[in-house]
């Protein structure tokens, strides 16, 4: 998971969620859930390694899996109106849309706190993994004119499955975005040469619960093979000041591969 975007803002009483949706598309054969760090198949928060209480651990964490990330929303055309957000944590993503332009935003999210709070801000929330979920039947709402899938697909056992699975439910033309850690970023490799040990962080683009690596073409072959052809990539950069200048110089060299932590992909369904 990597974060972006305004501040976090927790939802008020939950609602329930789409319960009876879940149960019909609970899978045991599915491959494993994706879980923020620190969550079990329980869908709970529980206490940290050092004994911080769940709220406190969800605060830590907000930056990474609660804010409604304008990097995303720039991609997302303004005449999608229904919109499948697979991962929606909170739905602070989907409840940005939301307010932006008219629109049905379905999510999905595994983590049942997250769900109950996004089941107040989204028109229809499945509590369910998104293997699950795309095992089933498709939604009411489908075919969707965007899908969105923000730092999920990395967390998956098969990302290009899932994304192909996914992408059947978009109208041809749908536009597909999607936000990806890039592994060949160059501080991560630094670290990898220096200390002789592949990174494994908390958050970012070394997270420890990623169990899928892509450069910036790995995550266009992804895409691709789904179905989606690439329209825009967008290197996300966390620079400032005489690191932003040299980036600029760098990234009309072949170094431009290894400046970017992450990448925010907008792909169009072709059929």
């Amino acid at each position: 998971m990597i974060w972006g975007g305004s501040s976090c803002r927790r939802a008020g009483p939950s609602h329930a969620v789409d319960d009876a949706a879940t149960a019909a598309r609970a899978s045991p054969a599915a491959a494993p859930a994706f879980y923020p760090p620190g969550v079990d198949a329980s869908g709970r928060l529980p206490a940290s390694p050092n004994l911080l209480p769940a709220d406190a651990l969800r605060s830590e964490r907000c930056a990474g899996y609660e804010t409604d990330r304008p990097d995303v929303q720039f991609h997302v055309p303004r005449s999608a109106r229904t919109i499948l957000d697979l991962g929606c944590s909170s739905g602070s993503l989907g409840a940005a849309l939301k307010r932006r332009q008219p629109s049905t935003v379905v999510g999905v999210e595994p983590v049942a706190e997250y769900a109950r709070d996004a089941a107040e801000r989204l028109d229809r929330v499945f509590a369910v993994d998104v293997e699950s979920f795309l095992s089933g039947p498709a939604p009411a709402e489908a075919p969707f004119d965007c899908l969105i899938a923000a730092d999920v697909l990395e967390h998956l056992v098969d990302p290009w499955q899932v994304l192909s699975q996914a992408a059947e439910l978009l109208r041809p033309g749908g536009t597909a975005v999607i936000s990806l850690p890039n592994v060949a970023y160059w501080h991560g490799l630094l670290r990898f040469v220096r200390d002789g040990r592949w990174p494994l962080d908390d958050q970012g683009v070394f997270d420890r619960t990623h169990l899928r690596w892509f450069t910036r073409d790995d995550a266009l072959d992804l895409l691709q093979q789904a179905g989606l052809r690439p329209v825009v990539v967008e290197p996300r950069y966390w620079a400032s000041g005489w690191r932003s200048k040299w980036r600029l110089l760098a990234e009309r060299t072949p170094l431009d591969r290894f400046l970017a932590p992450q990448y925010v992909i907008s792909a169009i369904r072709v059929v």
